[in-house]
């Protein structure tokens, strides 16, 4: 039997595009709020700065075989946060091609593969950013930890071509940077969620009713970036939620008719996750999760998905702690690939340490358990690295206890409440 780091070292052959990264390890999708940004002016936002060009050269530098983009917006007024999100939209007066051809050069340095995240947050933007949210139907998102959201109006038709012809759009300049794929965002609640949700999509038309007409705005995305791409050996993957964890919401059965629909379409690996916005979930059977019981938030879901396809590779991404973690959902064959996220914004060098047997186990916190200030905290992480700044510990007490003590006097009463409740 392979040791644990020899496993992880394996290189991985996607099927369809043909490309290979170099172990097994990925890391996972995080808004990194690197961009401009303007409240008033939409064309004053979303390009690359110097400061995610850093960031991306010190993930490089970690010796990770794929490397996956923070969500990037394809509409320039529909934004997954109020924040400095990066977006590619035909509409802006650049497409800053030169600067993700900078990104790209940065996160490929050591040999990565590079991926960008492409996202529409549909229904899911803040008031602040879009009142007038598009979405499948007209059904509202409730207000969470002090977020409001608009009354969404339903796509038309022509909406939908339109919301198509950009995911294509951005995947097209994003392979002209030098990236090696893209990744679809149908996860978390955001816009292709929504599509593939009943709760989210009422409509009696080709892109309502049944799962495949639920799907259908997904696999003509994918048809419309091959068409202008024009590269077979471009990667094509999907973050899907196994389940959305919500009353009547996407389940793991239908998760797997998608998951086999995209592999019929060419989809070279598919990350799993789970919950949306409202609520997440933490564990693939709703228990208490914690690294004492088991790792990975969603480990047994994406072995139901791998039993059930022949060719696209799965992803299992949230809640990785150890090496014996990682390599035994690879060895239990429910992954081909470990997805990490949070530890590699505390640790930029994590998977390098681990494959050269100096690591067996990811660094802790000392938070008290609240999922929201853990993204918080990883957020500001991420900002310190792409400015150059030494990386907050916290694993150190004193250091949390600052944090929380800074979270509280900036952000807003409500939201502090969410986050500290």
């Amino acid at each position: 039997m392979l040791h644990p780091v020899e496993l992880l070292r394996q290189p991985v052959t996607f099927p369809f595009s043909g490309r290979t990264a170099k172990n097994r390890f990925l890391k996972s999708a995080m808004s990194e709020r690197l961009a401009t940004f303007s409240n008033f002016d939409p064309y004053g936002r979303g390009q690359p700065t110097e400061e995610l060009v850093r960031l991306y050269e010190t993930w490089a530098k970690g010796d990770i075989g794929i490397i996956v983009t923070g969500n990037i917006q394809i509409k320039k007024d529909h934004l997954e946060a109020t924040g400095r999100n990066t977006i590619i939209d035909r509409d802006l007066p650049s497409v800053y091609l030169r600067e993700w051809t900078e990104v790209a050069r940065a996160a490929k340095s050591q040999g990565s593969l590079v991926i960008g995240q492409l996202s529409h947050p549909g229904r899911q933007v803040s008031i602040n950013i879009q009142p007038y949210p598009e979405a499948p139907s007209d059904v509202e998102q409730p207000s969470t930890g002090g977020v409001l959201f608009g009354h969404p109006t339903p796509l038309t038709k022509d909406g939908i071509k339109d919301i198509v012809n950009r995911f294509a759009y951005a995947a097209f300049v994003l392979h002209r940077a030098g990236f090696d794929g893209v990744q679809l965002h149908v996860a978390h609640g955001y816009l292709l969620s929504q599509f593939l949700t009943k709760t989210t999509n009422m409509r009696t038309d080709e892109y309502g009713g049944s799962l495949v007409n639920r799907a259908h705005i997904i696999l003509e995305i994918i048809a419309a970036i091959r068409q202008a791409v024009q590269s077979p050996s471009f990667i094509i993957s999907v973050k899907l939620n196994a389940q959305d964890s919500t009353p009547q919401g996407f389940c793991i059965e239908e998760s797997i008719m998608v998951a086999k629909l995209l592999e019929i379409a060419g989809v070279d690996f598919i990350e799993v996750s789970g919950g949306v916005y409202e609520q997440n979930i933490r564990s693939s059977r709703d228990k208490p999760y914690t690294v004492e019981t088991r790792e990975g938030y969603f480990v047994e879901y994406a072995e139901i998905l791998q039993s059930h396809l022949n060719l696209s590779k799965v992803v299992a991404t949230g809640g990785f702690q150890t090496l014996q973690g990682m390599s035994d959902a690879v060895l239990r064959g429910a992954a081909n690939i470990i997805g990490l996220a949070r530890p590699l914004t505390a640790e930029p060098f994590l998977v390098r340490d681990i494959l050269r047997g100096e690591k067996n186990k990811a660094k802790g916190d000392k938070f008290p358990e609240s999922p929201m200030l853990r993204f918080v905290a990883s957020a500001a992480q991420i900002a310190e690295i792409g400015n150059g700044q030494d990386i907050t510990d916290f694993d150190n007490a004193f250091h949390v206890a600052r944090f929380i003590a800074k979270m509280q006097k900036e952000i807003p009463a409500a939201i502090s409440e969410a986050l500290f409740s």
